[in-house]
């Protein structure tokens, strides 16, 4: 079967992990999750990430970041999907929790969080909001 949406794949992967107290998840390497990642690290919802070459394959570990034995990520979903894309300017981008969550959006500066992009006075695809 083949993976219609990989970044689905990875949010599902690290809810999954979480749920079931897991210290790290292994996902398949794309560019694309390694700069998902990077911002998720950055805002301090997961604690690293590694990317692994085996053999003639790319996988990332991503260690999960826990406070008090609960996970950090409380709620990640994915917005923007493959039959359904959410394209926002920078004056509708979605504000999670009020200021408490982030939203991740594809813009042409690269991927960033949503106050970055309005700092920047860009809009582009609303990928996942993160609380």
């Amino acid at each position: 079967m083949s993976m219609q949406d990989p970044i689905a794949d990875m949010l599902t992967s690290i809810r999954n992990a979480q749920k079931m107290g897991h210290r790290e998840v292994v996902v398949p390497y794309s560019r694309f999750k390694t700069e998902i990642l990077t911002i998720l690290k950055k805002e301090g919802f997961v604690e690293d990430f590694q990317i692994i070459a085996t053999d003639n394959k790319k996988n990332i570990t991503v260690v999960l970041r826990y406070y008090q034995g609960s996970p950090v990520i409380e709620k990640i979903e994915r917005i923007s999907r493959p039959a359904l894309r959410v394209y926002r300017n920078c004056d509708q981008l979605p504000v999670v929790r009020g200021g408490l969550g982030i939203a991740i959006v594809s813009t042409p500066l690269g991927v960033m969080t949503d106050k970055t992009a309005r700092t920047e006075r860009v809009g582009g695809e609303v990928l996942c909001t993160v609380e």
